[in-house]
């Protein structure tokens, strides 16, 4: 089959194929490992950023993809606190109804409405009294926000464990700005992200070029992502059990 692609897509199949190898060196990590390398659960937070309904559930941005890490990320969540876990922040859109965004995104997560809130499940969950939410208004969760402040107030952090969407997007901004934040401040932090509570949206070719927008491979995004920030010193584990 590789004599009918053109030379640019042939001499790309090696890396294509060496992402999927990749991703099956991605293995579950402890929690119990995890805290001995933090010293103890003080030492971990847990960032779960966008998982909220306007890109789960409702409004023009949700997806089927994003909606299927709810599951994931609650289970994931549960076992931080059961190990004794209690700094959890919630990196959320929040937009104002004139956002610059929506010129290259079409309107989503108004303040104000469900879209912007938590998904029913995480905000359900029991100990949620002990989540920040963090509202921001653009890809980065440190953009015009407090969030470098509340982790730096913690100089007992040497583990901050990054989850939700998009990997490519919000996701990548927030481990990767924490890797380089930690590189840049010389912070003993190590950035863990478990791929199985991470996803992105898919969007075709033909359906996009239908309706005038970019496509958007969300496999191949996804692996390239999660691989990019592997290759700046992100941890990738397939879970946190």
């Amino acid at each position: 089959m590789s004599e009918c692609l053109s030379p640019f897509v042939a001499a790309r199949v090696p890396f294509l194929e060496y992402l999927e190898e990749l991703r099956s060196t991605w293995t579950d990590l402890s929690w119990k490992t995890l805290l001995e390398e933090s010293g103890g659960p003080e030492g971990v937070a847990v960032l779960g950023v966008d998982l909220v309904e306007g890109f789960c559930r409702q409004g023009a941005l949700s997806s089927p993809r994003v909606a299927a890490i709810v599951a994931p990320a609650v289970g994931l969540l549960s076992r931080a606190h059961q190990a004794g876990v209690r700094h959890f922040l919630f990196p959320c859109d929040r937009h104002p109804a004139r956002s610059p965004e929506f010129d290259a995104f079409p309107p989503h997560c108004l303040e104000g409405t469900p879209e912007a809130e938590l998904v029913a499940e995480i905000r359900n969950l029991p100990f949620a009294e002990a989540f920040q939410v963090v509202p921001k208004q653009s890809l980065s969760s440190f953009v015009e926000t407090d969030l470098r402040e509340r982790l730096l107030a913690r100089p007992e952090l040497r583990t901050l464990v990054v989850l939700g969407d998009v990997t490519d997007l919000c996701l990548y901004q927030l481990a990767m700005t924490c890797r380089l934040l930690a590189n840049a401040r010389s912070l003993p932090w190590q950035v863990v992200v478990p791929a199985r509570a991470v996803a992105t949206y898919d969007l075709d070719v033909p359906t996009a070029r239908s309706l005038g927008v970019l496509p958007h491979d969300g496999d191949l995004l996804h692996l390239l992502f999660l691989y990019h920030l592997q290759l700046n010193g992100v941890r990738i584990v397939q879970d946190l059990v």
